[in-house]
């Protein structure tokens, strides 16, 4: 399994990479490797300020849909707009071209009380 150092992670398995006061966000490699074969992913809250935790999307695989977690509190500003075509980069490059979406903080000091690498490998052993 893959756990880039560029990114933290939740609980919930979704991870954030900063850039500048924005981020991307995502779900990582062990998520997309319980859920199997992602075919769609809906997220209608773009321009919506959303709280830490708050759902702000769903992900359909083949036989489940889960919900997506936001890590962090701020404003969804994007869609990925690759996945609408192409969901399967979820399961093929999910700290990649399978992110989810682009976000405002709301603190970036926030970022900090997320898991690094070592942590979140831990927790999904």
């Amino acid at each position: 399994m893959n756990f880039p150092e560029n990114v933290r992670y939740t609980k919930d398995h979704e991870w954030i990479r900063v850039e500048g006061d924005e981020a991307i966000v995502g779900i990582t490699d062990f998520a997309q490797r319980e859920l199997g074969d992602i075919v769609y992913v809906e997220v209608e809250t773009v321009g919506q300020a959303l709280t830490e935790g708050t759902v702000f999307g769903t992900v359909e695989a083949v036989k489940t849909v889960s919900d997506l977690f936001l890590p962090l509190s701020g404003t969804i500003l994007e869609v990925n707009p690759k996945l609408a075509a192409n969901p399967e980069l979820v399961n093929t490059d999910p700290y990649g071209d399978g992110w989810m979406v682009r976000m405002r903080i709301d603190d970036i000091a926030a970022v900090d009380g997320l898991m690094d690498a070592p942590a979140y490998q831990s927790l999904v052993g």
